[in-house]
């Protein structure tokens, strides 16, 4: 309903300024904006929902979406108050599980809020970072092929001479094989075990004997190594607080877990695609 009553101009007129009594400097979210059959509507109500909005709201002036997002809310009041007493049940569970949700999200927020600290973020910075054994990076080429006697004429053929990168983009079957076979650079984790073991067993300018892994068999040369620089804090700050919020938020739940009494309904005699019958809210 909301995007019909404001996509018209129309609605921009009148409702803003009919709400004498307060400016801008005095106005609170308990400001009262409008009353509809005893129930107060106020100016917090308002900001909720414009919170809410999507982000295609943004574009619309603010006395249109004042006026509508007001609109918006007396008539969802005097419909709430049409059907006062006699809402369904599915309407009821609906509204149960909304608050319950809300209160959720709430009590998780307010947790996170002490438990996500600039000092925690620091700390894990430094345990992540300052305190870590130095990690090095390889630059690698390789040629794919897929049988173990391929690779060894290739690798026969690079000692006698042969350039590699051409090799790599006459005979490899990666994605790597056009740009000579260059995968650039990168660190542990990143390639498949047996890959980055080959590596980093090599010294530089040295190309391995034939290596399987699961694509198939490779010639890998290896061309640099380096220390992998320590990134500053700000480049990883919000990775480092996704972390902290999600730990913090495991605690905080199993904190609550073993201190509730939980009981659950023993469902072994349910059939699961029971969780699919939203018809019997009908009921």
């Amino acid at each position: 309903m909301l995007p019909r009553l404001l996509s018209s101009a129309a609605l921009a007129t009148g409702l803003a300024l009919a709400t004498p009594g307060f400016t801008q400097d005095t106005a609170t979210p308990d400001t009262v904006m409008a009353t509809v059959g005893g129930t107060d509507i106020t100016l917090g109500h308002m900001l909720s929902l414009r919170a809410s909005l999507p982000q295609q709201y943004d574009q619309l002036t603010p006395d249109i979406l004042f006026t509508g997002v007001l609109d918006q809310l007396i008539q969802q009041t005097l419909l709430m108050q049409a059907l006062e007493g006699d809402l369904s049940r599915a309407a009821q569970l609906r509204l149960e599980n909304e608050r319950r949700a809300i209160m959720a999200a709430d009590a998780v927020e307010v947790e996170l809020a002490t438990a996500v600290t600039e000092e925690a973020l620091q700390q894990a910075y430094e345990s992540r970072y300052t305190n870590a054994e130095p990690e090095t990076e390889y630059k690698a080429a390789h040629i794919l092929v897929e049988t173990e006697e391929e690779a060894q004429k290739l690798v026969e053929e690079i000692a006698g001479g042969a350039n590699f990168a051409a090799l790599a983009q006459e005979h490899s079957i990666g994605p790597s094989g056009p740009s000579g076979g260059d995968l650039g650079w990168f660190g542990d984790g990143v390639m498949v075990p047996e890959f980055f073991d080959a590596v980093a067993a090599l010294e530089v300018g040295t190309v391995s004997d034939p290596v399987q892994t699961q694509f198939g068999w490779h010639v890998i040369k290896l061309s640099e190594t380096r220390i992998k620089e320590r990134p500053a804090l700000d480049a990883v700050r919000e990775d480092l607080l996704g972390e902290l919020r999600q730990q913090a938020f495991e605690a905080y739940l199993a904190s609550l877990e073993s201190a509730a009494d939980i009981t659950r309904t023993d469902s072994s005699g349910f059939d699961p695609a029971l969780i699919n019958q939203t018809d019997l809210l009908e009921n």
